[in-house]
């Protein structure tokens, strides 16, 4: 039935026009932002997952400057610890050549005196950004390490970050000063036949679970017997040390003591943590009094927090090759500080390859990230192109299905002539 009061022709080619107009509306919306999903109203749940994605690359940007500033800290401890372990291992070379009596001792003396002065520059200049990783004497808690961002741990529970510790490797020089020590931690060696070992110290943690920094742990030289030594052997500890490193230490202490006063005795740690065990090699039993030792710590209260802790190579002041009993002493000295170097450097390039390693994750991982988000709110060009030449023409198909609708009623009259 054909009206002039209602035109259902022009109607339909009226909204066919509206949707052709907004699907082409949206095609050139996607051509210039380069975006099928731009806007939230686009597609909420898309927009939405891809703004989270983008936050993430955001942080991952900030995490890769993280990691390129801890790879460039960890690079120069690191090369500084290979120039000391160089520089030790010369000092080395000049003690073995000290071996020989017809020698100028005093003038070899001062070569390795120049090296480790060297060494002390070194280790002082070993900084970038203020971060200097292979001095370690500071008694705050924490000082010992510091903590590299690494990561972004995305859960359900929320985002967490995720670091990389790096532990500090004192290779300072300074000299390490016992404090006050209150609390007995020695255990008394009843006897001790010739090549058999007894426990000779037992130390325990704190109550935190932990050791405190700028603790002393102390053997006193006051003991009677064939074990007493003739000097306190101290061993002062560091942020970061564990019981164990209490024990190594006391230990190392303890022999290049014994070997010094001409005791053959040796000291190693025992099958218990914190214990220390001695072994009797003189070649005759000691008598249960002659073993008496007296081992102190300190009371990890805080009241007696007077120590000062001394560089990892410290023992380096004491070589002294002018004479033949410290030539002698002095080789089986450069032998541990060589050693402790090298580990030093070693623990630092380990450290450097996994932040290395981590670095370049982050970038694939952000490269994917990036892709990732490209697939869900990229538009496809070609398709785009495509799509707007149809409803182009679509427009001007239904432009003219509108205006031949709109004549219909025109038509009409034509029945009344």
């Amino acid at each position: 039935m054909s009206s002039i009061l209602t035109n259902n022709g022009a109607m339909v080619a009226l909204q066919t026009l509206k949707s052709v107009n907004s699907s082409l509306s949206e095609t050139q919306g996607a051509i210039s932002t380069g975006k099928k999903v731009a806007t939230a109203k686009d597609n909420a749940a898309v927009w939405a997952i891809s703004k989270t994605m983008e936050a993430d690359v955001k942080g991952f940007k900030g995490i890769s400057e993280s990691l390129s500033l801890g790879q460039s800290t960890v690079s120069v401890a690191r090369q500084a610890s290979e120039s000391v372990t160089d520089l030790l291992t010369d000092i080395k070379g000049k003690i073995v050549a000290a071996q020989e009596e017809n020698v100028d001792r005093d003038k070899i003396q001062t070569d390795i005196a120049a090296m480790r002065d060297q060494i002390g520059a070194i280790v002082g200049a070993a900084q970038f950004n203020g971060q200097n990783l292979l001095q370690n004497t500071d008694s705050t808690a924490g000082s010992g390490s510091i903590n590299v961002l690494a990561s972004l741990d995305r859960s359900g529970d929320g985002v967490t970050a995720s670091d990389i510790n790096v532990s500090k490797q004192d290779l300072g020089t300074g000299a390490s000063a016992a404090g006050t020590t209150s609390v007995n931690s020695g255990a008394v060696v009843a006897a001790l036949a010739d090549g058999a070992t007894a426990t000779f110290a037992t130390f325990a943690e704190d109550t935190a679970g932990g050791i405190a920094a700028a603790q002393t742990f102390s053997f006193d030289s006051g003991g009677s017997g064939a074990i007493a030594l003739t000097a306190d052997v101290n061993y002062i500890s560091r942020d970061g040390d564990t019981l164990g490193d209490v024990v190594s230490g006391m230990v190392d202490a303890l022999n290049a003591q014994a070997e010094e006063d001409g005791l053959d005795v040796t000291f190693a740690a025992g099958g218990n943590a914190g214990e220390i065990e001695v072994t009797n090699n003189t070649g005759a039993a000691f008598g249960a009094a002659s073993v008496a030792a007296d081992f102190t710590r300190s009371a990890l209260d805080g009241s007696e927090n007077d120590a000062t802790i001394g560089g990892g190579l410290e023992d380096l002041a004491n070589i002294d090759v002018t004479t033949q009993a410290g030539t002698d002493s002095a080789l089986a000295d450069i032998e541990a500080l060589i050693q402790t170097s090298i580990d030093s450097a070693a623990s630092f390039g380990s450290v450097q390859g996994r932040i290395e390693t981590q670095s370049d994750f982050i970038s694939g991982l952000t490269d994917a990230l990036k892709s990732g988000i490209g697939t869900l709110v990229d538009a496809d060009m070609e398709e785009t192109s495509a799509r707007l030449q149809a409803l182009q023409v679509q427009q001007q198909l239904a432009t003219q299905s509108l205006s031949m609708a709109n004549q219909a009623p025109q038509q009409l009259l034509s029945l009344f002539r």
